[in-house]
């Protein structure tokens, strides 16, 4: 199969595959085990199993193995529609904020997708592998709700946390690294959508790429920064 793609840059390639499924997968555990298990941890390690799930899910893809592209495809699916709800989720527990509706709205949404997506044969499939991403076919609503939910509850997410990071001293450094980690997952997409229409069609293959950066961001700066938070009040409950 490496042979197939060898001298070519595919979305992604299989070494670029493995490797980005490796270091998402690699970046979970790493935090299991670097850290205590919270909330903060339990959300993070899911977004990050969730990114690998669907770069295994690619490789499976364009690469064959014998196994059903279609079914590769829905799962891949079901992994990235996971993510915009855990960083709702993670938002509000980064700013110490309980909004239950708002949480209950989120993954609500994500439910109606998934089972979509786990139960419809025909609701995804794989059309082809392009040079740096993968096609993928949804019927043209599908696409034009699924795009709603996606970045609808993307661009929420950028919004609460951003503004909530103003009115938090302690917890402004994890929500202004989130802010940026998620819009490194957006921007990149939407400016090559921008530059190339043609790209639209392999927006899940393209954002889940750019979505590395998350993940750095995410083990690298909005755990750190909110553990922190952690410590501090744990050494002021020591001395009250």
């Amino acid at each position: 199969m490496l042979k197939k793609y060898t001298g070519k840059l595919y979305c992604f390639s299989p070494p670029v595959m493995l490797a980005t499924f490796l270091f998402e997968f690699g970046s979970a555990f790493y935090v299991l085990w670097r850290y205590k298990m919270s909330t903060v941890t339990r959300l993070i390690v899911t977004m990050l199993f969730s990114l690998g799930v669907f770069q295994l899910s690619e490789y499976m893809i364009c690469g064959g193995l014998g196994l059903h592209g279609s079914d590769w495809a829905r799962l891949g699916y079901v992994s990235i529609t996971l993510l915009p709800p855990l960083g709702i989720h993670l938002t509000t527990v980064l700013a110490g904020k309980k909004s239950p509706l708002l949480i209950s709205l989120a993954y609500g949404s994500m439910a109606a997708f998934v089972m979509y997506f786990a139960l419809s044969p025909g609701g995804v499939t794989i059309q082809e592998c392009r040079p740096n991403y993968a096609v993928f076919d949804l019927h043209s609503l599908g696409v034009l709700v699924y795009a709603a939910y996606y970045y609808g509850w993307l661009f929420t997410n950028v919004l609460l946390a951003w503004n909530w990071s103003r009115s938090h001293s302690k917890r402004s450094a994890s929500l202004q690294w989130l802010t940026a980690g998620i819009l490194l997952f957006m921007v990149p997409t939407t400016t090559a959508n921008l530059i190339d229409p043609s790209t639209i069609a392999g927006i899940p293959s393209i954002m889940c790429g750019f979505a590395v950066l998350l993940a750095v961001v995410l083990v690298g700066m909005v755990l750190p920064k909110s553990q922190a938070i952690s410590v501090l009040r744990t050494v002021k409950k020591r001395h009250a």
